[in-house]
């Protein structure tokens, strides 16, 4: 091939040049000058062929043409030889090449960028339908059988060269568009920082999506005791089996305006998750909650439904209490094995009162649960519960993952002086997943409530009540 490629450059020149072409034809009776001028023009054909062919030798020791997957740079008076063919010389490659663009589908298109900026819209929608029963004059025309948008959020979030993040998302299901996570996130290895709104660090249930919890409802103790998200500045460390986050807050966005509201906050969690072998998850935690309302005026109140947000009436209840702060701690624990798990928590809230002792309340559940499709299990990710994925979805012609949970749950608001009720729960829920996008929860409560908010029409304080609910959600 390379005597080849030499003989066609010699014919191109030699074709290219009339001049040299009539000097050969006349090399045989040239004489005098004539001879010398033609023996000077083929000594300096023969020296070009003799420098191409090392050029040629030098192409071929450095890479066989099977071995070249890019482009030759050269320059323009040089010739480029790519998989034995000779090709025209190309420029110089830009310095800097423009960023390529990748669209990846995870529920929703979402944009990246090789030099680190990504965009993704994201949203969900959650339809329940449900049905508080109780005994006459309880809940009157607040219960009964009802539907709701229980959340309907819009929102986006991405990335931005230098490790930088952000996110910024609405719930539009109430009268009026609400803020639910507005914030910038800074980190390029374990430890990362974050500014905005967030939800601070409760417990396991409460850092866990609510498009992941295995009841329509959180437990009571999320209902009570004011977990919410709230403005300020937070850190997280995450490295192997170790999670640490802690961060300082004023008051949720909607409150920010509110002179009235000069509440501060520190919040902080850890987190030891290791896993024992394949199949089995480990998760062991706590945390610590001090906040100061710093406000003459203030108050706190706990209070909670019965199990569905279809209703506003609250059957345990402490009404306000004066008070200046509160001091609180929480445990957790859980446990994974294949498609089986177990969860537990347990959380006190002490209410620093401005006059009179001061109360401790008290709230936790205990839950198990089985995936009872085959190879599907429960996810787990970053110290919270994740996305039930099924190994088989429908659109697959499979059945999609299910799921059963069965869970105790306990509420008293009781202490010293204050007669907030009692509320414990029995709680049967069926999740169904028929691809990794769509989720349908159905649960069933039996409630027993003592020393109520809210008599029975006899006047009774001591009551059952039961609690249905279906619940359809898509996310993105």
């Amino acid at each position: 091939m390379r005597r080849l490629f030499l003989f066609t450059i010699l014919g191109t020149s030699m074709l290219a040049s009339p001049a040299m072409a009539a000097a050969q034809s006349e090399a045989q009776v040239a004489t005098g000058d004539d001879a010398a001028a033609l023996r000077a023009e083929l000594e300096n054909m023969r020296a070009q062929m003799e420098k191409m062919q090392r050029r040629l030798d030098a192409l071929e020791g450095a890479s066989a043409p099977a071995s070249i997957s890019a482009p030759i740079v050269a320059s323009a008076a040089e010739p480029v030889v790519a998989g034995g063919n000779m090709v025209a010389a190309a420029p110089a490659a830009a310095s800097s090449a423009k960023p390529e663009t990748s669209v990846n589908w995870r529920g929703a298109p979402e944009w990246k960028r090789d030099d680190g900026w990504s965009f993704k819209p994201r949203g969900r929608l959650q339809v329940d339908m449900a049905s508080v029963d109780t005994p006459t004059g309880v809940t009157e025309d607040r219960g009964g059988f009802r539907t709701e948008f229980r959340r309907l959020y819009l929102g986006v979030d991405g990335t931005v060269p230098g490790g930088f993040g952000y996110r910024l998302e609405f719930d539009l299901a109430g009268v009026d568009a609400e803020l639910t996570d507005g914030y910038i996130s800074y980190g390029t290895g374990p430890l990362s920082l974050t500014v905005g709104q967030v939800k601070t660090f409760w417990g396991l249930e409460e850092m866990t999506s609510d498009l992941f919890t295995s009841m329509m409802e959180r437990s009571t103790i999320s209902q009570a005791f004011g977990f919410e998200r709230r403005v300020g500045l937070s850190a997280e460390y995450a490295k192997d089996d170790i999670l640490l986050q802690g961060g300082v807050f004023g008051a949720n966005a909607s409150d920010l305006l509110d002179d009235r509201n000069n509440s501060f906050a520190a919040d902080g969690r850890a987190v030891w998750s290791p896993k024992l072998g394949d199949k089995t998850q480990l998760h062991l935690g706590g945390s610590l909650h001090m906040r100061d309302l710093n406000d003459a005026d203030a108050s706190v109140r706990y209070r909670a439904r019965p199990g569905a947000h279809t209703t506003d009436l609250r059957l345990v209840d402490t009404g306000n209490i004066a008070a200046k702060g509160e001091r609180s701690w929480g445990l957790e624990g859980s446990v994974r094995h294949g498609p089986f798990h177990a969860t537990a928590e347990g959380y006190w809230q002490k209410v620093q009162r401005v006059d009179g002792a001061n109360p401790t309340f008290f709230g936790g559940y205990a839950e198990v649960g089985m995936v009872l499709t085959k190879g599907d299990s429960r996810g787990y990710k970053e110290g919270a519960f994740d996305r039930l994925k099924p190994s088989n979805p429908i659109h697959k012609g499979g059945p999609g993952a299910i799921e059963v949970n069965l869970r105790y749950d306990h509420l008293d608001l009781n202490d010293v002086d204050i007669t907030g009720g009692k509320q414990q729960a029995a709680w049967l829920s069926l999740v169904w997943a028929p691809m990794d996008y769509v989720r349908l929860t159905a649960n069933y409560g039996k409630l027993w409530i003592s020393d109520a908010r809210v008599a029975a029409a006899n006047g009774d304080r001591e009551y059952q009540a039961d609690t249905f609910g279906l619940r359809t959600q898509i996310d993105f």
